[in-house]
């Protein structure tokens, strides 16, 4: 499930003249912890594309518009280009009225594969120039994932490489109170392993490892989808992770009631979760982390995505009361180390000689770095200096990122509506409350069926 914000369309101009008039280039080339040889090497041989037009349509709004026309400014200072970059919060939709009028941007911002994939197929999009395929599988974490995530076939059925991530997020992550582990002298786990016997530890001691809470009014349910997505990945390979988001291997399969059955390992033992088994379903998903800060600990972890900071107490400061971990994969499978999570990525919906460039700009550890060092900006882009993020808990996931070797989108979010945004969550609450994983996967898949 994804979490965006809503605010008012803006429109902003950049170009060399209004980029250097005021000397806005926020940060001086030279200073800070960025690329700046090797953006150096790249403007001395960028082109000179002065007097043309670069239109970027996106759904980027106050304030991170500002943040994106920082980074163009770079490129408009190297090459002379002037770029126009409009924000709006109707995407979604008037990027399709757009291309269907033939009246598209030069270059626009997907906030996920879906949408890009469709315009694809209808022949609305671009490919990127030959060489970006070869280096995303180089030079990002999980590179062939990310050529595989912006891979779509064309309205001739042929695959061509199309979408390239810049901006992404993580939900592979487990929250835990530091002090509350060095009390009780836990230590990080680093295998699922490790992460099982942990659990079982803090049981012995008699305490409670988790909190976990499903309700969120009419989406009740969903943060039980991320756990099953994250098991499917550390349980089976990719292909079967993506076999199962379309539904060419049944919801029923054996392998994925395994991966609900692990979720229940750790959801319907009263004894490994807060307020016992009967609870998680009622108890509110921004609630549930805060068990996590009570005195004495209601729960020693959390398995949440990026954004649930935002739910802890005022008073929570992060590396002192608050940190997470990476939700680590078995040692004894062999699957590497995935991670599940979402991202915005760039596609030519109208080319030219200037936003060849521009794609080829985004390469460079600058290009993310700007965005890095000015809000919660994350990339799996290897070459960037992680000093540059803008706090800590930023640098943590772009070293998870980095360090991956697969990486996957949110499953339910590719699922039909019916069934993503449906029966996968009400049949998670029934699970949680006792129902069998057998029969919870067979009637989401009855669901899936009747949508065919």
């Amino acid at each position: 499930m994804r979490f965006s914000s809503v605010a008012a369309a803006g429109v902003i101009a950049i170009s060399a003249s209004t980029a250097l008039a005021d000397n806005h280039l926020v940060f001086a080339p030279g200073e800070g912890p960025f690329n700046w040889d090797n953006y150096n090497e790249w403007a001395a041989n960028a082109p000179d594309l002065s007097g043309q037009q670069v239109t970027v349509f996106g759904p980027w709004l106050v304030p991170e518009d500002g943040y994106f026309r920082n980074v163009l400014a770079y490129f408009a200072d190297a090459t002379g280009a002037d770029v126009v970059y409009t924000g709006s919060d109707g995407f979604e939709q008037q990027i399709v009225i757009d291309a269907e009028a033939g009246a598209a941007p030069n270059i626009s911002v997907f906030p996920q594969p879906g949408l890009a994939s469709d315009l694809a197929s209808r022949g609305h999009l671009y490919p990127l120039p030959e060489s970006m395929g070869d280096w995303v599988a180089n030079n990002y974490g999980a590179g062939d994932s990310w050529v595989n995530l912006g891979t779509y076939t064309n309205e001739n059925g042929e695959k061509e490489l199309y979408g390239f991530f810049y901006n992404v997020n993580v939900k592979s992550l487990v929250w835990y109170n530091p002090e509350n582990f060095e009390d009780a002298g836990y230590e990080v786990p680093e295998t699922m392993e490790e992460l099982r016997a942990l659990t079982e530890q803090i049981v012995a001691d008699g305490e409670t490892p988790w909190c976990i809470g499903l309700g969120s009014g009419g989406a009740t349910g969903w943060p039980a989808t991320d756990w099953i997505e994250d098991i499917m990945l550390r349980t089976q390979p990719a292909d079967v992770y993506d076999a199962w988001t379309t539904n060419e291997i049944p919801f029923n399969d054996p392998r994925v009631v395994a991966a609900i059955e692990e979720f229940g390992w750790f959801a319907r033992d009263d004894a490994k979760v807060s307020g016992g088994s009967d609870a998680v379903a009622t108890t509110d998903f921004r609630d549930s982390p805060k068990g996590l800060f009570e005195s004495p600990p209601q729960c020693y972890m959390h398995r949440q995505a990026s954004f649930v900071p935002a739910f802890f107490p005022d008073d929570v400061e992060f590396g002192v009361d608050a940190d997470f971990f990476y939700f680590p994969a078995y040692e004894s499978k062999d699957l590497g180390s995935p991670v599940l999570g979402g991202g915005t990525l760039m596609a030519i919906t109208n080319p030219s000689e200037a936003s060849s460039a521009l794609m080829e700009f985004f390469q460079l550890p600058l290009a993310h770095e700007i965005m890095m060092a000015q809000t919660g900006f994350l990339t799996p882009h290897k070459g960037v200096n992680l000093e540059a993020y803008l706090n800590d808990t930023l640098r943590k996931q772009g070293q998870i990122l980095i360090d991956a070797t697969t990486f996957r989108f949110d499953g339910s979010d590719l699922m039909p509506g019916g069934v993503g945004a449906g029966s996968f969550w009400t049949g998670m609450v029934d699970y949680t409350g006792g129902e069998d994983a057998q029969v919870v996967a067979d009637e989401i898949q009855a669901s899936w069926d009747a949508l065919k």
